[in-house]
C-alpha cells in the first residue's frame, strides 16, 4: 500500500492520532518520575565555576578598567537636549518611576527619552511600509494612512508599557523574598548587629531570591552611611520598591528610630503579615484558576477526549477498515 493511501485513510489516522496521545501521555507522566536529584552535582559545579570566574578577574583586574557611570550615546543626549525632551516627555514622577524598574541616573532617563520620541516615528514607518509597499490590501490611501497614525499613537506609549512590565516582574520578585528578608534582618539585629551591616549582610544573603530586592537592600546601606537623615534612606526604600508591605517596614524602622521603639517585635509582625499576604495572594490566584481553564478544556481537552471515546464506535458504525 502506497503512503499516500496510509496517510488518507481514516482509520489509520484515528490509530495514528491515537497512537500519538497516548505516547505524550507516558512521555509527560513518566519524565517526571525518572528525572533525578541533580542539586549536588549542579551546586558543586557552579561552586567550581564560582571559582575559576574570581580567579580570572583577579588576574584581569589590574588591566581592566570599569566605567562607574555609564554614559547615553552621544546622539541621544544631542537629540534630548536639542529639542528639550525632558521639559515636553517629562514629569516628576518619571524619575521616579524609572528608579522602580532598576533604572538609576541621568543615562536611562536620556534614553527613555529618546525612546519615546524616536518609537511613534518608527511605528509609523512600518506600518506605513508594510501598507503600502509590502501588502496588498483593498483598503484606500486614507485608511492606511489613518492605521499608520495609530500606530505611531500607539508608539508614544510603548516605552511606558515596558518599562511598567518591568516595575511588575521586579515587584513581583520583591514580593516573593520580603519575607524572608525581613526574618533574615530580624535575625542579624536580635545578634547584636547594626542596622547598616545587617542590612548589607541581608543583601549579600537574599540576592539568591531576588536581585532587585539585593540591589535596593545594598543602596538602603549605603545611604544610612552617609546620609544625615537615616529617615530619609528607609523613605527612599519605600519610594524604590513601590511595595505596600516595604512601606509598612520602612514606617516602623522609622518609628524605631525617633522614639526608640524594640525593631524586633515589630519586624516579626511585619514578616508574619508579609507571609500571609503571599498566602492571600496565591490563594486568590488559585481560586480563579478554574474560571481560566474552562475555555482551553473546552477547545483542546474535550475533543480529544470525544474522538478517545467515539472513535472506536464510528469505525465500527461506518465500516472503516
Amino acid at each position: 500500500m502506497a503512503i499516500s493511501e496510509l496517510l488518507t485513510d481514516k482509520h489509520n489516522l484515528v490509530m495514528l492520532l491515537t497512537a500519538v496521545g497516548v505516547a505524550a501521555t507516558v512521555i509527560s507522566v513518566g519524565l517526571p518520575m525518572l528525572e533525578r536529584d541533580e542539586m549536588k552535582s549542579r551546586m558543586k559545579a557552579v561552586s567550581l565555576e564560582r571559582e575559576k570566574i574570581r580567579a580570572r578577574e583577579r588576574a584581569r583586574m589590574p588591566e581592566k578598567k570599569v566605567a562607574l557611570r555609564v554614559e547615553p550615546k552621544a546622539y541621544m543626549k544631542h537629540l534630548v537636549e536639542r529639542l528639550q525632551l525632558r521639559n515636553a516627555l517629562a514629569d516628576e514622577k518619571t524619575a521616579d518611576t524609572l528608579r522602580m524598574a532598576g533604572f538609576r541616573g541621568q543615562a536611562p532617563m536620556t534614553v527613555f527619552l529618546f525612546a519615546r520620541f524616536a518609537a511613534p516615528f518608527a511605528c509609523f514607518a512600518v506600518v506605513f511600509a508594510y501598507l503600502f509597499l509590502l501588502g496588498d490590501f483593498e483598503i484606500d490611501d486614507g485608511m492606511k494612512i489613518a492605521y499608520s497614525v495609530l500606530a505611531a499613537g500607539v508608539g508614544l506609549y510603548l516605552p511606558n508599557i515596558y518599562i511598567r512590565n518591568l516595575i511588575s516582574k521586579r515587584q513581583q520578585s520583591i514580593r516573593r523574598a520580603w519575607p524572608d528578608a525581613l526574618d533574615l534582618l530580624l535575625i542579624c539585629i536580635e545578634s547584636g548587629m547594626s542596622v547598616e551591616p545587617s542590612f548589607r549582610r541581608v543583601a549579600d544573603e537574599i540576592g539568591a531570591q531576588s536581585i532587585g530586592l539585593a540591589e535596593e537592600m545594598s543602596l538602603t546601606a549605603a545611604e544610612l552611611s552617609y546620609l544625615q537623615e537615616r529617615r530619609k534612606a528607609y523613605e527612599n526604600l519605600g519610594t524604590r520598591v513601590g511595595l505596600e508591605s516595604v512601606r509598612s517596614a520602612v514606617t516602623a524602622l522609622v518609628q524605631a528610630e525617633r522614639y526608640g521603639t524594640p525593631l524586633g517585635q515589630a519586624l516579626r509582625v511585619l514578616s508574619q503579615e508579609s507571609r500571609d499576604a503571599r498566602m492571600a495572594e496565591a490563594e486568590k490566584k488559585a481560586a480563579a484558576l478554574p474560571p481560566k481553564l474552562t475555555v482551553p478544556m473546552i477547545v483542546f481537552f474535550l475533543p480529544v477526549l470525544i474522538g478517545v471515546i467515539l472513535g472506536p464506535a464510528l469505525i465500527q458504525v461506518f465500516g472503516w477498515n
